[in-house]
């Protein structure tokens, strides 16, 4: 078969219009094909299916097991926060929130020259952080009644950024690295 195919594999014919429209003969062999494909298709779903959901079972109890408080913040659900805490490990290896916001990549870099005071966006940092800290912000403002949420939303307007996304990314960094820092530190003080 060349490249100027009159019928497709199913045995329809090619390029069809509305005048040309006709019913595709029976072909059972064809029919029968597509059944079994449509079947395993549909195991494989299954499959997949029950996968993610012993998958989210699993982060959520290892999100239980830490006591962490990030799912008060708005747009943080289990599979961010499990993907942060993950990433983060020890909160106290990173001395401030500017550390962390370094590491996230959500602090600009310095790209001044001469008397302009300029910043450029930084690519470099944890990616796979500073993907889930853009998911979350993408929730972000679609609320204005968690703690965190307003007070993230209010400041990316209040600095009349010219990048309101930007800001609002930096301020969940520290409010999750708050967050963070005061579980730690409840786990610290718990008895043993």
């Amino acid at each position: 078969m060349g490249c100027c195919a009159t019928s497709s594999p199913g045995g329809a014919p090619v390029r069809l219009s509305a005048d040309r429209l006709r019913p595709a003969p029976d072909n059972p062999a064809a029919d029968a094909c597509r059944r079994d494909l449509a079947r395993d298709l549909l195991a494989d779903l299954r499959c997949v299916d029950r996968q993610f959901k012993a998958n989210e079972v699993a982060q959520r109890d290892a999100v239980a097991a830490t006591g962490s408080t990030l799912s008060e913040v708005h747009g943080i659900a289990i599979v961010p926060s499990a993907k942060i805490l993950g990433h983060v490990g020890d909160v106290t290896r990173f001395p401030t929130s500017n550390h962390f916001a370094s590491y996230t990549a959500t602090s600009p870099l310095d790209a001044s020259s001469g008397n302009r005071n300029r910043h450029r966006l930084n690519t470099g940092g944890n990616r796979q952080l500073n993907s889930a800290l853009h998911t979350i912000a993408v929730c972000q403002p679609s609320t204005r009644a968690r703690e965190g949420s307003t007070t993230c939303a209010k400041s990316a307007r209040a600095r009349h950024q010219p990048k309101p996304a930007r800001a609002l990314k930096r301020c969940l960094a520290n409010v999750i690295y708050r967050h963070i820092g005061k579980d730690q530190k409840r786990r610290a003080a718990m008895p043993t």
